[in-house]
């Protein structure tokens, strides 16, 4: 069998060759023999092939005597929710299962899991083993008892959870374009829209895992022209825009604009300073000054974490930590069971926009001001330990600080030998788990323009080790 799916973080690749129904059934058993839950949460995407690889896997895990509650199409977030908050009538779960593939192209799937309370399952804490199982032929016999299938419907108290976060009465009315993209956060926004005083103009609403429309990617600067142009059309405050399984969301201003998840990091952390002085919150080596400023002007305390849904998890069970956020738009909250939501962060901006009178625009602009950054830019590159340490060469005469957390971390401080003029800047190089990519991310302090020329002398470097643009 193809195991060429099992990646760091979770289970994915290419129907049928890569991922399909046999494969799907061979994962519920080699889940189930891992983890030995007794009941197990199942839910999937709205990708034309989620229903039958989840109803495949949900065979495997019924033949090793595990129950199943199937909770049907939602979001990642939503096997979060029901495997931490249990049944609702006291039962608690063992484990929880998505099948997705998030962003990827219609012809991917995959799937994502979790164990009791919500604990993430990656290749470190089982996926290695279970394929290891799998490939090996040392999966139980089926079980003496199968399982049962349940049906749970979880709708109704996840949506009074998201709503917990925020205070309605402080909410006024706003116009706010939402875009899922045709992936699955569409509903999802209609449940809460009763509860909420806001207009929402709806773009790409509709779960269609044929992506009419293209992959529900906003990462990728051509899928926001729609979110754009509805923003624009109808005069709308902020825009809203998710992946397909919206575990991450995407924030645009009043004029367009499209806002780095770097910046919503600090502006969430502030939140919960506000709410919880001294509270710690975690967040990613890619960028990191806007972030570390906040927190320490608010009184919290900043915990540095590996990127990576699985390190962060950990870090917020470790630290305890309120709140934590990556660039890449994963914001990660205690009382969601420390998981990312796609929810959770858009009820929280709005409410503060709401409360403070200011716009999107407003409350990131004098941040985006103070540090400016490339955003990640992703190169091909043939040898990427080798671009790293000749990164590290080039620059080691006149850094100031150099980390390793994740790939390279390197600052540069004005000296007096240099000259105030040099100008503060800072860079994060880090390979990508699955594919021969590089990711660079360059700030600066209070100048665009050192930000700029940084980014281009890094990447005139990086072309000479074979670098070519990457289209995502």
């Amino acid at each position: 069998m193809n195991l060429s799916a099992f990646k760091a973080y979770d289970i994915r690749g290419r129907i049928p060759d890569e991922i399909n129904d046999d494969l799907a059934r061979s994962v519920g058993r080699a889940y189930a023999a891992f983890v030995k839950p007794k009941r197990v949460v199942v839910g999937h995407d709205m990708r034309l092939t989620s229903p039958s690889l989840a109803a495949a896997l949900t065979q495997g895990l019924l033949e090793s005597g595990v129950d199943v509650y199937d909770i049907g199409l939602c979001g990642t977030e939503g096997v979060y929710y029901a495997t931490a908050a249990g049944d609702g009538a006291g039962g608690a779960f063992d484990g929880g299962i998505m099948v997705t593939a998030s962003h990827n192209p219609p012809d991917y799937n995959g799937m994502k899991f979790v164990r009791e309370g919500s604990r993430p399952i990656s290749a470190d804490t089982g996926l290695k083993e279970m394929a290891a199982m799998i490939r090996e032929g040392r999966l139980p016999a089926p079980a003496a008892k199968a399982g049962t299938r349940h049906t749970l419907d979880t709708r109704a108290r996840y949506v009074d959870h998201l709503l917990s976060y925020i205070d309605v009465s402080r909410l006024k009315p706003l116009k706010v374009v939402v875009d899922p993209g045709n992936g699955g956060a569409g509903p999802f926004v209609d449940l809460l829209a009763p509860h909420l005083p806001f207009e929402f103009i709806k773009v790409r609403h509709a779960p269609d895992g044929t992506f009419p429309n293209g992959v529900p990617n906003p990462m990728l600067e051509a899928n926001r022209a729609p979110t754009i142009e509805a923003i624009r059309k109808h005069g709308a405050d902020v825009g809203l825009a998710w992946d397909g399984d919206f575990d991450r969301c995407f924030f645009f201003d009043h004029t367009g604009r499209f806002i780095e998840g770097y910046y919503l990091v600090g502006l969430l952390a502030q939140s919960f300073l506000e709410r919880e002085p001294g509270a710690r919150i975690v967040h990613d080596p890619r960028l990191t000054w806007n972030t570390l400023d906040i927190v320490q002007t608010h009184g919290g305390v900043p915990v540095l974490c590996k990127s990576g849904h699985a390190f962060i998890k950990q870090k917020m069970r470790e630290v305890d930590g309120a709140y934590g956020g990556e660039m890449s738009a994963h914001h990660y909250f205690r009382d969601f069971a420390y998981c990312d939501s796609g929810m959770i962060p858009w009820l929280l901006v709005l409410e503060r926009i709401c409360a403070s009178g200011k716009s999107l625009a407003d409350l990131v602009g004098e941040r985006m001001r103070l540090f400016p950054c490339s955003g990640e830019i992703n190169r091909r590159i043939p040898d990427v330990p080798g671009a790293i340490k000749a990164v590290q060469a080039h620059y080691a005469a006149q850094a100031t600080s150099v980390d390793h957390t994740d790939g390279l971390s390197m600052e540069f401080e004005p000296t007096a030998a240099a000259g105030a003029a040099a100008g503060a800047w800072r860079l994060n190089l880090r390979g990508s788990n699955t594919e021969p990519l590089i990711r660079l991310n360059i700030e600066a302090r209070g100048s665009e323009a050192l930000m700029r020329e940084k980014t281009a002398e890094v990447l005139a470097l990086l072309a000479t080790r074979g670098a070519v643009a990457a289209d995502y």
